[in-house]
């Protein structure tokens, strides 16, 4: 099988035929070829399997592998002795190369290293001609009337992010954008650190067909959208990074009249799973692996959140990420998903480090998801844009914007009844609640993460 977006396509369409029986057979064909390739070709790998059989077709016989341990083992990690990590630095040095082919052949995108270690990862032709290839099940989510919208407005794609750096979202537009120069102009990178009522009217004269972003980005110009100052009708509204609870969802799908599907994904696996009408990720499963697992990497089952999730990537060659620790914690669905999607249906609470851990009332320790702060807050009026810090085991330090014409003394209040009902419900010790004078602040790729836990030593 070749590498390009048919050949792929092609093979994509043969699983989904199958049904799950043959979404399997795909997988472990593609773990075996993928595992093959390592041992062959990458130096770390041949080390870490040497002890295993041939033909490895079942992910749980592989070792578990760490974002800290690659990267310290990059050159021997990545399976082209061309690449080491001494080229990448000076490349991703360069901001004016963002999006160029690294060596001729790679994408090459960063991580901001919020875990405490920046990621340089490196995509081959395989890893971006993923996307394309499986947006035939992207499209299956949009009625004759979403596709009518798409091409009355010329299916343009408005992405709202922080422009520069080698972010997986700058640079893999930036790619598609050199290598497709006429479908690449429907494409606009809208700058989030312009002046809001800038990116309102750059977004107003622009009219995307879809509006993607990250999520706190999207709820700000989705209050924009309320109050009448952005006037837009997008036919497709992608929110990432971060979990999108249920009211949040509803909000941007009524504040712009539009489709609202998350995306889960990694830099690590960009394609790893689509979000389906009824608030699940269904996972790209003929070509990526999710294992739910508990602290001790034992499999979690169905129906139970899991301590974190091990990915394989089946597509990237240059770069195998197998049996990788990505630190967040989902829960895979035990039934069928009632969208009638074939593939398997998880939902994500968010990642491992990024829950909070308070001193409980017994004297033990309650630890809390950042969801469960999300859905609290997401229902409170009058926000525009909300920032929970913990910055001392007992201390949560708010940062808040009121939405345009709203009591900014109220809106506080509320939230502070909120936080606190909350945190009673779950037997949590005395916290102090700390109104911050900063705005919410964002991080460097542009993320916005409203919940952040207090940093571990």
């Amino acid at each position: 099988m070749g590498d390009s977006v048919r050949e792929l396509a092609r093979d994509a369409r043969q699983a989904v035929r199958g049904g799950p029986a043959g979404i399997a057979r795909h997988q472990r064909a593609h773990l075996v070829d993928l595992v093959a390739h390592a041992r062959a070709n990458s130096v770390y790998y041949r080390e870490l399997y040497r002890d295993l059989p041939d033909g490895v077709d079942d992910p749980t016989l592989l070792p578990v592998t760490s974002k800290k341990e690659l990267m310290a083992r990059f050159d021997d990690w990545v399976t082209d002795r061309e690449v080491t990590r001494e080229k990448v630095e000076a490349f991703v040095a360069d901001s004016d190369v963002v999006g160029m082919r690294f060596l001729d052949k790679y994408l090459v995108a960063t991580t901001s290293g919020t875990s405490g270690l920046r990621g340089l990862f490196l995509l081959d032709d395989r890893s971006m001609n993923m996307e394309g290839a499986l947006g035939t099940r992207a499209r299956g989510m949009l009625s004759v009337g979403d596709a009518v919208r798409m091409l009355a407005r010329g299916g343009r794609t408005a992405i709202v992010t922080a422009p520069g750096g080698h972010f997986f979202t700058v640079a893999g537009t930036a790619r598609f954008q050199r290598d497709h120069p006429r479908l690449g102009r429907r494409l606009r990178f809208c700058s989030i650190h312009q002046p809001l009522s800038e990116l309102v009217d750059e977004l107003n004269r622009f009219n995307p067909a879809v509006l993607s972003g990250f999520l706190g980005m999207l709820t700000l110009l989705a209050g924009e959208q309320e109050a009448g100052r952005l006037r837009i009708r997008p036919a497709l509204v992608i929110p990432g990074g971060e979990t999108l609870t249920t009211d949040l969802r509803e909000r941007l799908a009524t504040a712009f009249g539009a489709k609202v599907r998350a995306a889960y994904a990694a830099t690590e696996c960009s394609f790893l799973s689509m979000g389906c009408a009824h608030g699940w990720y269904h996972v790209s499963s003929d070509w990526a692996v999710l294992e739910p697992v508990d602290a001790d990497y034992r499999p979690t089952p169905p129906g139970e959140m899991s301590h974190t999730v091990l990915l394989s990537n089946l597509a990237n060659r240059v770069q195998p990420f197998l049996r990788y620790d990505l630190g967040d914690s989902i829960l895979l669905r035990p039934d069928p998903c009632p969208c009638g999607s074939v593939f398997p249906a998880i939902q994500v609470q968010g990642r491992a480090a990024d829950l909070l851990t308070f001193p409980a009332e017994d004297g033990e320790l309650v630890t809390m998801s950042p969801m469960l702060f999300g859905t609290a807050l997401d229902r409170v009026t009058g926000i525009g844009q909300y920032q929970v810090v913990q910055t001392a085991p007992s201390t949560l330090r708010v940062r808040l914007r009121p939405a345009d014409s709203a009591d900014a003394e109220q809106v506080w209040q509320t939230v502070r009844g909120e936080i606190t009902h909350l945190l009673k419900e779950h037997e949590v010790a005395d916290v102090t609640l700390e109104r911050a004078d900063e705005a919410p602040k964002r991080e460097p790729g542009g993320k916005f993460r409203r919940i952040i836990p207090q940093t571990k030593p």
